[in-house]
């Protein structure tokens, strides 16, 4: 069954306990720790070791799983921290970008040479690394995807979907998920109004607010049968007071919570 939780990074401007007891209320089944260095660090993969107790305790007291994390730089060092964490976490899921520029070839074997090699790390830590299209990036939209997934054999790798990301490279969202699904093990989700440049204001990425066809994607997830984790991504709101993003959190949950049920005709 898909679970529903949040990238922390939507409580950018609040320490994790803040943001865990807020996901909570909101009613989400688990969280996405961010590990993003220079944006928000919930996990810092420096002193993972000493704090693992401590954020373990957290989600036992709210009542949330950790369905996954971003690190999302295609670093090595960084990712060898990050999978011995997840590891000791029980976090299934690294996710990261695919560094590059898009259409430059160099950029592209690069990207998937150094994924295929940290995902046989991860594998062997018993964990997944998903990579999404990224906006700008060596892998940008569905045909540089299919390219990575056949490029890409280790059974450590997996497919990050960020509709918000394939809506602004041109292309239907809906359509875009169907050809990749085989190798999905992410989903990062957020509504997005603008066809180019940014995903917009924090509050326009609330699910429901933009133009992407969530219920329709989350019908394709469901119809294939996915299981695993489907977080919330809102970038942006790190100097948002609390209760704005506390209700960008729960605006977002209640209208993917009505997706699932109407995708599985509940």
């Amino acid at each position: 069954m898909m679970k529903l939780g949040a990238n922390s990074v939507l409580f950018g401007g609040f320490d994790l306990e803040t943001a865990m007891k807020h996901l909570a209320w909101a009613g989400y089944d688990g969280i996405e720790l961010s590990a993003i260095k220079g944006m928000c660090e919930h996990l810092n993969l420096d002193t993972w070791r000493q704090d693992a107790p401590a954020i373990k305790q957290l989600a036992a007291d709210h009542g949330l799983e950790l369905l996954a994390m971003e690190e999302a730089a295609l670093d090595p060092e960084r990712l060898a921290k990050a999978f011995e964490a997840a590891a000791e976490l029980g976090i299934p899921v690294v996710n990261i970008g695919p560094g590059g520029k898009s259409d430059v070839e160099e950029d592209f074997r690069r990207s998937v040479e150094l994924i295929a090699k940290m995902a046989d790390l991860a594998a062997q830590h018993g964990v997944a690394l998903c990579c999404k299209a990224h906006v700008g990036g060596a892998i940008y939209n569905t045909p540089t995807t299919l390219r990575a997934m056949a490029e890409i054999t280790s059974p450590g790798f997996g497919v990050d979907m960020d509709p918000s990301h394939i809506y602004r490279a041109g292309e239907d969202p809906v359509e875009a998920l169907k050809p990749v699904i085989s190798r999905v093990k992410h989903i990062h989700i957020r509504d997005c109004v603008p066809r180019e440049g940014g995903p917009g204001a924090p509050e326009l990425q609330a699910c429901g607010r933009g133009n992407i066809d969530l219920f329709g994607y989350v019908k394709v997830l469901a119809d294939a049968g996915y299981d695993g984790p489907v977080d919330l991504e809102i970038i942006g709101a790190g100097q948002y007071e609390l209760s704005r993003c506390a209700v960008i959190a729960a605006e977002s949950r209640g209208y993917l919570n009505a997706c699932l049920k109407a995708a599985r005709g509940m």
